[in-house]
């Protein structure tokens, strides 16, 4: 086995790590939460919310359904029901268990995704094509790219390849392989019909995923000729990124999921090919949308309908720099992972930290705010200020999280990212160990020249900074630990062994302790956890003159189910010299650290149907506040909530 090349101890072998990547994976089976919050939810995403997920997707109702693949196979009668991207969402439910399945080594989930896979394989036409929306339907092959074969298809890439690294096993990889031999015959040639395929393009890091699998150069060189595609014709269009070629782009336009999942699929590309001007060209598009075009819980997707900077209409999209409504804030949950999704691939790249902060906004917020505390209902998009019963609902608006939907594709992508994110943990490279997020665990691996390291992670972050990373097992040698230090962290300390350490815990960066380490040896780390208010760019006008709270990596929202009986979110305003107290409150919501003080209340309740009204009649009062963390709002029925609150 060569140095950067791991196995699980289940016995499937993967391609060693990308070339371009300056940060290594770990292997998937080598870490377990053991405490604290992710720890918790992985428990409920296992014993929760991939069960109550399989019983939704048998409702014929729903988005999603996995009877299509059961008529396809010629094992029940029946037309096709759900979306036309029905089967990529059953795809990411399966990824998700396997996910879970490198884990626990579960033996019923491995026989419930045998039995899955054998009906997909039945499902499969005979030269490679699966898209039961088309087989199971009057329509052609390839007629419309708003039929989303190639969505469909990248998630079964993906999935079968996550499958194979986890159990060893190839039956879900044929299929899969079959699936890339039968695209790559389709979009090799570069067919001009075809130009503007496909919309939402899963494929490319599917096809990235087969590569690395089976080391068949065929995927990868598609998985770039998709990308080349992008712009490469009169006729397209920036709602799915493909009115210019990526490597020309400046900025970030149109479907902010489609965008998304483009950028990702590039930037694997770029990790298995090294060509700087994808690389470049991420770089550029990050920088426009971490600066004038992410909210502040790390979600994308301003506008529910629009126009883009080029005249293109556009919907679930980017809006124009600095344009971030609130109340309409559409921020689609797939958007808001696939943004992590994204980062996690930057990161990998570049080893630099700005890109795991990015990670882990999404991951405690605008994740998290689209799945109930029970585990059971989801959101598809996650505005930053609701009205309660009285919100005018647009396109996709709930006023509650739902059990099933017509559109199911924010569940399994829950799903598959709260069942993986122990993969992102920890990173390697020839110095040493990378420590990406904090959450209870414990990891298990090898470095890169093949010497063993264990070692135990405890904390309760993000509800206190305390981190404490104990050695476990090692062989007395000189290597590094990076630990990243958040942007926001001013102040972090670290010590070894109980004494301060000379390395430098500068906020947004990776502290780097080089050393000679032994068997026992403990490093703390100690997060100042202050509670900090925040301001937008003055050209976000409809946040001007507000203000919202975080601590630690966590956006609190006010919801008016914590306010005095006829007081409105919207009356309250907040000083700034603010004083709130985290306090742990273990039996609400799940367990939550709130904040509580005391802020302004200024009355909203005579306007008699004017639009305007002088100044001099508002009338103030103290109130006292509590607020709970973004991700846990709309959890006690229909409610008001507002993360962006004006200064009094």
């Amino acid at each position: 086995m060569g140095p950067n090349e791991f196995a699980t101890d289940r016995g499937a072998t993967r391609k060693a790590d990308s070339p371009y990547c300056k940060l290594k994976n770990v292997d998937p089976s080598s870490v377990r939460w053991t405490m604290g919050f992710w720890a918790e939810k992985f428990d409920l995403c296992q014993n929760t919310i991939i069960p109550s997920m399989r019983r939704a997707v048998d409702i014929p109702e729903n988005g999603a359904v996995f009877k299509n693949f059961f008529i396809a196979a010629g094992l029940e009668k029946g037309t096709h029901m759900g979306t036309d991207w029905s089967d990529g969402d059953c795809y990411k439910w399966l990824e998700a268990v396997a996910h879970v399945y490198s884990v626990t080594g579960d033996k019923k989930l491995d026989r419930t995704m045998d039995e899955l896979i054998e009906v997909i394989g039945k499902a499969q036409d005979e030269d490679g094509y699966i898209s039961t929306q088309i087989q199971l339907t009057d329509r052609k092959r390839w007629q419309s790219h708003f039929h989303h074969e190639l969505y469909n298809m990248g998630h079964l890439l993906t999935a079968a390849c996550v499958h194979h690294r986890v159990t060893g096993k190839g039956n879900f990889l044929n299929i899969a392989k079959k699936v890339g031999d039968y695209l790559y015959t389709v979009f090799k040639p570069r067919p001009v019909d075809l130009a503007h395929f496909g919309f939402n393009p899963s494929n490319i890091m599917g096809l990235v995923d087969l590569h690395r699998a089976t080391g068949d150069p065929r995927y990868l060189e598609l998985a770039g000729i998709f990308v080349d595609m992008r712009g490469s014709a009169p006729g397209g269009s920036d709602l799915n990124q493909d009115h210019i070629p990526l490597r020309l782009e400046t900025e970030a336009v149109g479907h902010a999921v489609t965008a998304a999942y483009l950028y990702c699929g590039t930037a694997d590309v770029y990790a298995e090919t090294g060509e700087r001007a994808l690389l470049e060209s991420l770089k550029r598009i990050w920088n426009d949308v971490t600066t004038r075009k992410m909210y502040i819980t790390g979600g994308i997707g301003a506008l529910h309908q629009g126009t883009s900077v080029r005249g293109d209409r556009v919907h679930e999209a980017f809006g124009l720099q600095y344009q971030l409504p609130i109340a309409t804030a559409y921020n689609e949950t797939c958007a808001n992972i696939g943004n992590a999704m994204w980062n996690w691939r930057m990161l990998r790249i570049t080893g630099e930290a700005k890109y795991a902060d990015v990670m882990e906004l999404v991951l405690y917020n605008s994740m998290l705010s689209a799945v109930s505390i029970d585990g059971k209902h989801f959101f598809y998009t996650n505005p930053l200020r609701w009205h309660g019963s009285e919100h005018h609902l647009l396109s996709m608006d709930t006023l509650s999280r739902w059990y099933t939907y017509h559109c199911y594709c924010c569940p399994p992508q829950v799903a598959r990212s709260i069942a993986m994110l122990h993969e992102w943990v920890y990173s390697l490279s020839d110095e040493g160990v990378w420590v990406n997020l904090y959450g209870g665990n414990t990891m298990e691996t090898k470095l890169a020249d093949g010497s063993p390291l264990k070692l135990a992670l405890e904390t309760r972050y993000p509800l206190d900074g305390q981190i404490t990373i104990t050695i476990q097992e090692t062989t007395n040698k000189d290597f590094a630990v990076m630990l990243r230090i958040p942007a926001w962290a001013d102040g972090a300390v670290i010590k070894i062994n109980g004494e301060k350490a000379d390395a430098k815990a500068k906020a947004g960066t990776y502290a780097t302790i080089e050393r000679e380490w032994s068997s026992g040896d403990a490093i703390e780390l100690l997060l100042p956890m202050k509670v900090r208010l925040l301001k937008v760019h003055p050209m976000v006008e409809e946040a001007r003159n507000h203000v919202a709270i975080m601590r630690g990596p966590v956006v609190y929202c006010l919801e008016s189910v914590d306010l005095p009986h006829g007081i409105r979110v919207a009356e309250v305003h907040i000083p700034r010299d603010v004083h709130l107290t985290p306090r742990y409150a273990q039996d609400l919501l799940g367990g939550v650290t709130v904040l509580e003080g005391e802020a302004c209340r200024i009355r909203e309740d005579e306007w008699d149907g004017k639009l305007y009204r002088n100044i001099d009649d508002d009338s103030a009062e103290v109130v006292r506040i509590t607020l709970i963390p973004y991700y846990a709002w709309a959890n006690r029925g229909i409610s008001e909530m507002t993360v962006w609150m004006p200064l009094c």
